[in-house]
């Protein structure tokens, strides 16, 4: 089989190609007045959503409302799935910098998987919107 010639090895795929990141779109179009929920539908709708269980080691973005009285959270958080359980599952939320847990019944609508490539353009969205239940 041929080598490849240096021209055709720069024509991969990188973090900053649009077919590759869905998400490119969403950050193009920022106005900066955006509030979290406008931005989150944006994010979603430039997803797929995924299947209801998470896999471990991957990125995804969904809607949550937590059963627990006066707790702190983020409604629309961005995670790295670290444990998945029958309850739900454990990540990173890359809002707050810390692991978080996630009950299914908590989770509003679908989740959606963030590929690695499209993380960058994630964190600089403020779609984060940290709440206190009550």
């Amino acid at each position: 089989m041929p080598r490849k010639t240096l021209k055709e090895r720069k024509k991969t795929n990188t973090d900053t190609d649009d077919n590759v990141n869905r998400i490119r779109n969403v950050t193009d179009n920022l106005v900066g007045t955006e509030d979290a929920d406008d931005l989150m539908l944006e994010i979603i709708s430039a997803l797929t959503e995924s299947e209801k269980v998470p896999k471990t080691g991957k990125y995804y973005v969904f809607v949550y409302n937590p059963k627990t009285p006066n707790i702190q959270y983020d409604q629309n958080p961005l995670v790295a799935v670290t444990d998945v359980f029958s309850w739900g599952f454990r990540g990173i939320n890359f809002h707050w910098g810390e692991v978080r847990q996630y009950t299914w019944d908590e989770i509003a609508g679908g989740i959606y998987e963030v590929y690695p490539a499209e993380l960058k353009d994630l964190q600089t969205i403020p779609f984060g919107k940290f709440r206190l239940n009550s």
